[in-house]
């Protein structure tokens, strides 16, 4: 795996839209359109939520997010969506992704959510895949797409730390 620094940042910092509009282009290319899920800069903002750019040697190569949500899922509300998970192509099947989602839950949890949940479709099997064997397991459609055909939601329980605050 490459030698990942994964940074929080601002949702417009500009590694963070360069990658934005890179994961924008493969919802056009494998859907047809960008995802228009409403978002506001400010859901992604401590304690709200956070949003990461990961580095390798500098160069911005994925990015990943989480926002309260409120959503019921596996039996909590306390939940956080997973939002903008991203890996550039020269760096897929290097374990990028899994760690940047490591990250994602880690810091869900200590920011006191119970429950992660997720948003993706069926023309992204390698991201189903990666969800499937992280834990993460079917749950009722919710958000923007939850009546979409293609759209598929997942949720996994996050593992409180001893000093986990609710």
């Amino acid at each position: 795996m490459p030698d990942l620094e994964i940074r929080r940042v601002g949702y417009g910092q500009p590694d963070a839209l360069a990658l934005i509009e890179q994961v924008q282009q493969e919802y056009v290319r494998r859907y047809g359109g960008p995802d228009e899920t409403p978002l506001e800069h400010a859901m992604f903002d401590p304690p709200l939520g956070s949003f990461f750019v990961a580095y390798d040697g500098g160069e911005p190569v994925a990015t990943g997010a989480w926002r309260r949500s409120g959503v019921e899922a596996l039996g909590s509300t306390a939940t956080a969506e997973i939002k903008r998970m991203y890996v550039v192509p020269s760096h897929r099947g290097a374990g990028v992704a899994r760690a940047v989602l490591a990250h994602l839950e880690t810091t869900a949890a200590e920011a006191g959510a119970d429950v992660l949940v997720l948003e993706t479709g069926t023309r992204q099997p390698e991201a189903i895949a990666l969800y499937e064997s992280s834990g993460y397991t079917p749950v009722a459609g919710f958000g923007h797409y939850r009546d979409e055909p293609l759209s598929r939601c997942f949720g996994k329980r996050l593992t409180a730390r001893p000093d986990h605050q609710v």
